[in-house]
C-alpha cells in the first residue's frame, strides 16, 4: 500500500517524534521509500503499479505499453508514462525501478485510457492505439508513407502482425486531437491498408 509522509504518521500516532519514528520504520525495512514524502509497505510490489503514485496525473504509455502488448519485441525496463501541461520530463530513479513522464497534448491525454486493478492497487495505462501515437507524437516529424513504415517496422520493430489488428477508427479519432504530422500520417496509412 502506498502512504505519504502525512498518512504514515497518522499511523504512528502514539509516538512524540513521529519523523523520528518513521525513519526507524525505513531503516528496519518495514516501510520502502520510493521518493521522498512516499513509502510502500510491500518492498516486492511491481513498479508499473506505483507509477501514477509517483508524479500525475499520469498514465503507462510509450515503450512500456507497446511491450506490454507485444507491439514491440523489447521487454522495457523504465516505466515510461504520458502526462500534460507539466513542460518537461521527469525521470525518479527509485528502488522500485525507473520511471520517466512526458507530456502528450492536453486534449489527447483523456482519451483511450484504461483503469486497470491488481492486488489492490489501480493504475492507468494507455490502449495500444493510444500507446503507439503517444510514441509517435514524441518522434521527429516523417513525410511519408515509406518514412513511416521504416520507422514503424526497423526503427520500432513493431509487430506487423499486433499492427494490423489495432482499431483504425480510434487512431483516426486520436489523431484530430495530436496535431501532429506523425499521428495523422499514422491515421492516414491505417486508413489506406483497410481499403486496399
Amino acid at each position: 500500500m502506498v502512504l505519504t509522509s502525512e498518512i504514515a504518521k497518522n499511523y504512528l500516532i502514539n509516538y512524540a517524534n513521529k519523523t523520528t519514528k518513521l525513519s526507524r520504520e525505513v531503516k528496519n525495512n518495514r516501510l520502502f521509500r520510493i521518493i521522498n514524502g512516499l513509502y510502500e509497505t510491500n518492498a516486492n510490489v511491481p513498479g508499473y503499479l506505483l507509477a501514477s503514485s509517483i508524479y500525475g496525473p499520469s498514465y503507462i504509455s510509450f515503450e512500456y505499453a507497446l511491450s506490454y502488448y507485444g507491439l514491440i519485441p523489447e521487454r522495457v525496463t523504465t516505466i515510461t508514462c504520458a502526462t500534460f501541461d507539466k513542460k518537461k520530463k521527469k525521470e525518479y530513479k527509485t528502488d522500485f525501478g525507473v520511471f520517466t513522464y512526458r507530456d502528450v497534448p492536453s486534449l489527447a491525454y483523456p482519451e483511450e485510457i484504461i483503469l486497470k486493478e491488481e492486488d489492490n492497487y489501480s493504475y492507468q495505462i494507455a490502449t495500444p492505439e493510444k500507446a503507439l501515437c503517444d510514441k509517435l507524437y514524441t518522434l521527429p516529424p516523417l513525410f511519408n508513407f515509406s518514412n513511416l513504415e521504416n520507422m514503424l517496422f526497423n526503427d520500432l520493430r513493431i509487430d506487423e502482425e499486433t499492427f494490423n489488428n489495432l482499431d483504425e477508427e480510434k487512431v483516426y479519432k486520436l489523431s484530430r486531437l495530436y496535431h501532429s504530422t506523425n499521428v495523422d500520417l499514422l491515421a492516414r496509412y491505417m486508413r489506406r491498408n483497410k481499403n486496399e
